[in-house]
């Protein structure tokens, strides 16, 4: 086969070559549309000294032009050849947190529009809690610097140009607590004072599951919607653990837990559907209430984010970890067999449902890009075989979203070649796509370090769910879903000795391109940062010294510098008190 056909991508699901002679790569392709063809399929026919170019929709002809525009890269004669492609799942969308401190500049945002669009994604979200400059309720956003009606509207168009949907993200139960900090909402949580749960205490989180509360979700919508073409929305709900803790302990007892919550989520869900919205909401309650898969209507959003080797692996943690994993729907028990598992309720109610696995890119520093690279085939195969009907890539920023976003591109671009077609890419050689597509690099020394970077986590052989060993060492006194009980010295000496080969290697890396040199100073930095969290843990094993406190602030007098290169300056300062209870370790000896 071509070395162009070889370099693909996503590889399409057919290519067959034809007898005869290449054409010339200047010839102008005949486009026909073509309504026997799959939404969003193509096939493209180089042959005969002419190029034919079917097409089912506006999409199948983008498709096809850009597997043309692969194809004709080289300035050289194209091969002979029939590539008919469409996609697996005709939704893959992109989910962006823009909450946890890290807001992207728009340059930031349409260096991912880019490698949304080469990968295929047809949706983009941008996950917020507290981040839209919504009229009336500076308090909450003031410091947050937050995405105005200008900028979804930018986006929206810039979304659009490459055939992109832009959809709204709002949570509106869970995860609130950015607003009820404020004395001004205070009143309207579950648990104003906060709550226990897992023997440890907790902010407030959650909107207790009143109609005025509804309401002023509903009043939230109403300004960000119009701010989009969508009409979609996906209206969050998640992890609503205190729900019944609270001041809706009485009813929750009387009325059980499931019906508390879906009355709750259908007062906001009705409204909208009868506008004529589609509307999302993420799946976990009803793992636990399948009774009302159905009922409630909507797309449900089934999310798992670790992998099912991963989760094996993570049998083996201390029993009073899983234990207060469990608390959070969390443990690995509760997560064996993967999505066809944790999907199970959506599946077996007949019900269209989407899949979110995860760039595994939050609290690892380098990414975990073993374990995302086996989440997103788990999750791209199941909906496939259970009729999902749509993808969504997370890329959470728990804890700060220290890492910088360079450290998702591969898991970005695996997670749209995947949902594209699984049987086709699940097998792509990922540092080669990423230095190539995302950096320019020849050498593809910065995909390869990426590649290697992330697996340290794995490479330290203990279990670990939803975060790595490297980032806790970080982070002392945050409770995980880690254990350092068993790791040795001699494994964390091995992961230094990796961690400095990348970094030899990246000196010798030539991204190209307008960031090039961003790229690069950031993926060193992520290497750095995660080189002195091995440092931390070698010493907690008896392996050495702990690193100096002047140590940790230079590598925070760059992380500031990083940041403020690719995200607005709201966040920094809480990311960067994140690292206070290291900086008491340190100074402790």
């Amino acid at each position: 086969m071509a070395a162009g056909l070889n370099s693909l991508f996503p590889r399409p699901r057919s290519i067959t070559s034809l007898d005869g002679d290449d054409v010339p790569a200047g010839v102008v392709a005949v486009e026909t549309p073509d309504a026997s063809l799959p939404p969003q399929g193509y096939v493209l026919r180089v042959a005969d000294g002419e190029v034919r170019l079917a097409y089912a929709d506006d999409a199948g002809r983008r498709y096809g032009r850009a597997t043309l525009a692969q194809l004709a890269a080289g300035g050289e004669a194209l091969p002979a050849v029939e590539i008919t492609d469409w996609p697996d799942l005709p939704d893959r969308g992109f989910m962006l947190d823009v909450s946890r401190d890290r807001v992207p500049t728009r340059e930031t945002l349409t260096r991912i529009l880019d490698l949304l669009e080469a990968a295929r994604y047809t949706q983009l979200q941008l996950y917020t809690e507290h981040t839209f400059a919504y009229a009336g309720h500076e308090e909450v956003w003031a410091d947050a610097s937050p995405l105005t009606p200008d900028d979804v509207r930018w986006l929206d168009a810039s979304c659009a140009a490459r055939g992109i949907e832009l959809v709204p993200n709002q949570n509106v139960f869970g995860h609130m607590e950015r607003w009820l900090a404020h004395d001004t909402y205070a009143d309207r949580a579950e648990s104003p004072g906060g709550y226990t749960l897992a023997g440890s205490v907790r902010k407030p989180a959650v909107l207790e599951p009143t109609a005025d509360n509804a309401a002023f979700a509903l009043g939230l919508l109403e300004e960000l919607l119009p701010n989009f073409s969508s009409r979609r929305v996906n209206i969050g709900a998640d992890e609503t653990f205190e729900l019944g803790l609270g001041r809706s302990r009485d009813r929750v007892a009387a009325e059980g837990r499931g019906a508390v919550y879906v009355e709750y989520v259908q007062r906001i869900l009705g409204p909208l559907v009868e506008r004529g919205y589609e509307v999302q909401y993420w799946a976990d309650v009803l793992a636990h209430h399948p009774e009302y898969a159905a009922a409630l209507g909507g797309v449900p959003i089934v999310w798992l984010y670790d992998s099912p080797s991963a989760i094996e692996r993570a049998l083996d943690l201390p029993a009073a970890t899983k234990e207060r994993m469990a608390a959070f729907d969390a443990s690995p028990e509760q997560q064996l067999g993967g999505f066809a598992t944790r999907g199970a309720a959506v599946i077996a109610a007949g019900i269209p449902f989407w899949v979110a696995p995860g760039t595994g890119t939050w609290q690892s520093i380098v990414g975990r890009l073993d374990n995302a690279r086996e989440n997103i085939l788990d999750a791209a195969t199941t909906a496939l075989a259970h009729g999902g009907t749509g993808f969504l890539l997370t890329q959470w920023g728990d804890h700060g979203m220290v890492e910088p976003p360079p450290v998702a591109f591969a898991p970005l671009l695996y997670g749209g070649a995947v949902a594209w077609c699984s049987a086709a890419n699940a097998d792509l050689d990922l540092a080669t796509t990423t230095a190539e597509l995302a950096f320019g690099d020849a050498t593809h020394r910065t995909g390869d370090a990426l590649v290697r970077l992330g697996t340290l986590g794995t490479d330290l052989g203990m279990p670990a769910l939803n975060a790595t060993l490297l980032f806790a060492s970080l982070f002392p006194g945050r409770s995980g879903m880690v254990t350092t009980d068993g790791l040795t010295a001699d494994a964390v000496e091995r992961v230094l000795g990796t961690i400095d080969a990348q970094l030899a290697s990246l000196d010798l890396a030539t991204p190209q391109g307008p960031d090039a040199d961003l790229v690069l100073a950031e993926l060193q930095h992520a290497a750095r940062l995660a080189r002195f969290g091995a440092r931390v843990l070698l010493a907690d094993v008896g392996g050495g010294a702990l690193p100096s406190v002047a140590e940790l602030d230079d590598l925070l007098v760059t992380q500031r510098e990083l940041w403020l290169a690719r995200s607005r300056p709201g966040g920094l300062s809480d990311s960067l008190a994140k690292f206070g209870p290291l900086r008491e370790k340190l100074a402790a000896g």
